[in-house]
């Protein structure tokens, strides 16, 4: 009898363990190339912390970006529909407020929710500036409780935003945002409330900056090389900060961790960032598409490597089902697909393919084939078998016609769908509503009375000069 009963208590708390809602984190980096990790074994940088993710959960061979450049790959984070939708048609772009999003649909369901770091969904370009606390589309108008946030790339010393307050920050801009992501997520712990942070770092986009102990590393480099090389360590070491705090305060084996960039390498960085792939940042080549990605999620995924394709519009989709999260909670249509069953299984072949569209470019993948758009208005495409082509050297077009012509119809079919959601067909008023238009902050009015303070730091002088 007493068995019994031991038994059914080991059942029922495993029953309640598998009934607590995740804490789930988000971190991406800004302009990381998909060969920029050590476990590729990148030549010159070592990224210890983002190794031992890697030896402790789900390391992606094949994740991609769903855009070549930042802020549209953060709006289909946000929404799981391929950026054109959202009308975050480049950088600089204001994500509609007609979209709803991933942070506004866990708080729902009752998670405390937080942004740290780059933004760049608010229609503002140029290097990232502090929110006000009335802009239309900040951080807390999408969904976040809390933010501590810049309107776009961020560097060593940061001026920031915490709802909308101007706080002036020292130290490494990674470990910063690190660090105040912590205090928010031990303050939600110890109410027993399950958090959704998201720490969208600025490193290691231009202007490169790192501290000298950072760059010191990377003597034998360039002056940018070695401090775009050292920002990626300053990055690395705050993601040692954060995993060794979840691990003290008890949280690490219910937390999911899930890490990529925004878009790929760069091309004026030696060496080079994008693992031999083709392209680079800007294009919808590999090179320019493909980032490195880690999910760790200790109490449910065990520690493998997967070359199952996976994109950022299928993170809400698989948080959804995760959590629970109903039909209700997303625009339709969406273009990303829910990833939770890899998390257990070697499935190896994606069922739904994966689209983009970035300007006139635009790509179709379906596992091994990848259908190019070099010019959608010109109907101009290639066709790729990246497995036995990783580099996109043969087209094949004229070789397969008959899978090409299927891809190419596929494409130009879903295309079409796109132009009718940027029309504002997916919204309940049938219309895109007022939205700001993309501008740089030194010609917005709002910011013309800190010119005076601002000019004497560096990473906003040039922005200032310009407009004087």
């Amino acid at each position: 009898m007493r068995i019994i009963i031991i038994f059914l208590s080991v059942i029922s708390c495993q029953n309640i363990a598998e009934k607590k809602k995740p804490n789930i984190i988000l971190i991406m980096t800004d302009d990381q190339g998909w060969g920029q990790t050590g476990y590729y074994k990148h030549p010159v940088l070592d990224t210890p912390n983002l190794d031992q993710m890697v030896k402790n959960g789900l390391r992606f061979d094949r994740f991609y970006a769903a855009s070549p450049v930042c802020s549209p790959t953060r709006a289909t984070v946000l929404t799981a529909r391929t950026n054109d939708r959202t009308g975050v048609f480049s950088w600089g772009y204001a994500l509609r407020r007609q979209e709803k999003t991933l942070a506004s649909a866990l708080q729902k369901v009752g998670y405390s929710t937080g942004h740290f770091g780059k933004w760049h969904l608010n229609g503002l370009s140029g290097p990232g500036v502090p929110i006000f606390k009335d802009d239309s589309h900040h951080p807390g108008v999408f969904g976040f409780d809390h933010w501590l946030s810049v309107s776009n790339f961020f560097d060593i010393n940061p001026l920031m935003s915490e709802n909308g307050s101007f706080v002036d920050l020292k130290g490494s801009s990674s470990e910063i945002i690190v660090k105040k992501a912590l205090e928010f997520i031990e303050e939600k712990s110890n109410q027993n409330l399950p958090f959704f942070t998201v720490i969208w770092d600025g490193s290691p986009h231009i202007p490169f900056m790192a501290s000298e102990k950072d760059r010191n590393k990377f003597q034998n480099l360039d002056k940018r090389s070695q401090l775009h090389y050292g920002e990626l360590a300053a990055f690395d070491r705050s993601i040692g900060i954060l995993r060794e705090q979840l691990r003290k305060l008890d949280l690490a084996e219910n937390t999911i961790i899930w890490y990529c960039s925004d878009n790929g390498g760069l091309t004026e960085i030696y060496p080079e960032t994008v693992g031999g792939l083709k392209g680079s940042k800007n294009t919808i080549w590999e090179g320019g598409l493909r980032v490195p990605a880690i999910i760790e999620w200790p109490s449910v995924i065990k520690p493998r490597i997967t070359s199952y394709p996976a994109s950022t519009m299928d993170i809400f989709p698989t948080i959804a089902e995760i959590v629970g999260l109903s039909e209700a909670d997303f625009i339709k249509p969406i273009d990303g697909i829910s990833i939770k069953s890899i998390f257990d299984n070697d499935i190896k072949k994606r069922h739904n393919k994966i689209p983009f569209r970035y300007k006139d470019q635009g790509a179709l993948l379906d596992n091994n084939f990848k259908l190019i758009a070099t010019s959608i208005k010109k109907n101009k495409f290639e066709l790729y078998n990246l497995k036995t082509d990783p580099r996109e050297k043969q087209n094949l077009a004229t070789e397969n016609t008959i899978l090409f012509e299927e891809m190419r119809s596929e494409f130009l079919h879903w295309n079409q769908s796109v132009d009718s959601s940027m029309s504002g067909r997916d919204y309940p008023e049938r219309k895109v509503l007022k939205n700001p238009e993309s501008h740089y902050w030194n010609k917005d009015n709002r910011y013309e009375p800190f010119f005076q303070e601002w000019i004497k730091r560096p990473e906003y002088r040039e922005q200032i000069l310009r407009v004087r």
